[in-house]
């Protein structure tokens, strides 16, 4: 039984990372799977309400001594950078990671100063789709077509930067291990400005025919309003990830 859940398990993981190593925009699957990979054995992972939880819960590989914080209970957004300070602070010595969702840090951007103000060496890789993900994915399974979940690109290095953090912007799938690999070897605060796909909205491992029909749906309605360029795109990004046996 342990043989058949891991299989199961890998089979449906690694459909989100199969052959997109060289894909643009960023898969943040991908990155995600190369931050595990590079993470301390002992790293404390900080996740944002969203995309982050899911991310976190399918690619941060649990080994007994590393740790997830988030708000899986409350649902409040922009708790990673909070909760890494915390973490921080209580584990000096410790390798602290904050996986931001763009929407998350822009709540609480000021949180970068406090990171700033007490040299504390947190790692913030921010996952920058323009876009609240999560909130976008449960309009759609709803029947509703997105309305204001997206934004205009910021460019979150270049705030880090003016607040005297080091940082550095990954727009390419290629720079994806060595950007993240300075950030993790850096001395000090760091921001990864990780530009990722928006249209990459994860699916989850059992869909139900509510949600097929919501979907539809909302596609419909996008389309008939004029969106129909939208729906390949998202078609495109997704069903790459519906595992297949």
């Amino acid at each position: 039984m342990l043989h058949k859940h891991a299989k199961s398990l890998e089979s449906v993981v690694s459909a989100y990372t199969h052959d997109v190593e060289r894909h643009t925009p960023i898969h943040p699957e991908y990155a995600t799977a190369v931050l595990d990979e590079l993470a301390s054995d002992d790293a404390v992972f900080t996740v944002d309400t969203g995309m982050s939880n899911v991310r976190a819960a399918r690619y941060v590989t649990p080994n007994g001594r590393r740790r997830v914080i988030g708000s899986f209970l409350h649902g409040t957004m922009a708790n990673a950078l909070p909760h890494a300070i915390g973490a921080q602070f209580a584990h000096p010595g410790r390798q602290v990671i904050s996986m931001s969702g763009d929407g998350g840090l822009g709540m609480l951007m000021g949180e970068l100063l406090t990171v700033k103000l007490h040299d504390l060496p947190v790692k913030t890789i921010v996952f920058n789709n323009s876009s609240l993900g999560m909130v976008k994915l449960e309009m759609l399974v709803e029947g509703l077509p997105e309305h204001e979940t997206d934004h205009e690109p910021v460019d979150y290095a270049a705030i880090a930067r003016g607040a005297g953090v080091e940082a550095m912007r990954i727009e390419h799938p290629g720079d994806v291990v060595d950007g993240l690999k300075r950030a993790l070897a850096h001395d000090g605060p760091f921001l990864v400005d990780l530009v990722t796909d928006p249209n990459a909205l994860s699916i989850p491992p059992h869909i139900s025919a509510a949600q097929v029909r919501g979907f539809a749906f909302a596609a419909g309605r996008t389309v008939l309003d004029g969106g129909v360029g939208r729906m390949p795109d998202l078609a495109r990004a997704d069903l790459r990830n519906i595992p297949r046996p």
